[in-house]
């Protein structure tokens, strides 16, 4: 592993040659509680870094996301230090992984953030003056806050997926399951008219030597391009897809029962017979709980993003130069 042992201590020297006074006697008026590669954190670093969590003032929403975080932290003095390793760490990386942003990038979130929140910069200044915190150390925090952004958004959150059956299993979960589970079915049939000579005995027929044909092994697209007799005829008789509800009732019963690649028996209709084969089946959210279906995925991404971002930054820690000082 890299020294940064070097770099720290010129640092340190520097901060003792700061803590003398003008004084006889020389006073440290500095303590460095961790190293993290070649920085420091200081004492000072933990105390304005706790005054900032009571009294509201800039905070990485990254890393603080929520109040039930910020809590935490401030009742835990080993996790608030965990917290500014992760920011030295994570800034760090920027620096590895060239993620600085200019200062017009800078303004312009400045402007949205102004924007959001229906006011004019000149009026974000002063809000921000009257909680103590002056313009330049606001654009360092945007600076700061849209590179660490930039990372995460390279190293975490480009590699979380929500699928729809991840939602639709959250539903069912929060539902004690899903009785009336909606699906979007893919099917083809073969059709034999009943309006054609001989009526509906000859169609039934010719129906079920289709089948037999089927059950010694026939291919169904082969058999149906060499006897359907739908008007409309498609390749291996495609039919469409329908979802849960848009087919004749009995027809369902029937299709919903099969797993894709299964057929029918011949079924009667209005106008003859069909053999159906159910090409494809696919879950999709039940419409009962269609206005849940965002709020699911919001909450499942969240969970992903906080599983992921912790493993990711104890990786970051592990790849990293630490010496945490006893206090």
């Amino acid at each position: 592993m890299k020294s940064y042992l070097a770099p720290v201590r010129s640092i340190v020297i520097a901060l003792i040659i700061l803590g003398v006074t003008q004084k006889t006697s020389a006073e440290i008026v500095e303590k460095i509680v961790a190293v993290v590669n070649d920085e420091i954190i200081t004492l000072s670093d933990v105390n304005k870094f706790t005054e900032r969590l009571k009294s509201g003032g800039l905070t990485d929403e990254l890393l603080i996301p929520d109040e039930a975080t910020k809590e935490a932290v401030m009742k835990s003095p080993d996790l608030l230090l965990q917290k500014l390793i992760d920011e030295k760490v994570m800034d760090s990386h920027v620096k590895k992984e060239g993620l600085s942003v200019t200062m017009d990038r800078v303004e312009q979130e400045i402007r949205n953030v102004a924007k959001r929140n229906n006011v004019s910069r000149d009026e974000l200044k002063a809000a921000l003056q009257e909680r103590g915190v002056n313009f330049s150390q606001y654009q360092d925090f945007i600076k700061t806050g849209l590179e660490r952004q930039g990372l995460i958004e390279k190293s975490v959150t480009s590699r979380i997926k929500v699928s729809e059956d991840d939602v639709i299993s959250a539903l069912a979960a929060a539902h004690g399951g899903l009785s009336d589970q909606a699906y979007e079915y893919t099917i083809a049939h073969i059709f034999f008219s009943s309006k054609k000579s001989g009526g509906v005995n000859a169609a039934r027929t010719r129906a079920e030597a289709a089948l037999k044909k089927l059950k010694d092994g026939g291919n169904f697209d082969q058999v149906a391009s060499a006897t359907s007799e739908d008007p409309n005829f498609e390749d291996g008789g495609m039919l469409g897809v329908f979802k849960s509800g848009e087919m004749q009732p009995e027809l369902e019963s029937v299709v919903s029962g099969l797993n894709a690649g299964d057929y029918t028996g011949v079924l009667p209709s209005r106008d003859g017979f069909h053999i159906v084969r159910l090409v494809k089946k696919h879950a999709i959210p039940d419409p009962r709980t269609e206005k849940e279906r965002e709020k699911i995925r919001a909450s499942l991404y969240e969970k992903a993003y906080k599983k992921q971002l912790n493993s990711w930054l104890e990786l970051l820690r592990q790849d990293a130069f630490i010496r945490i000082n006893p206090t």
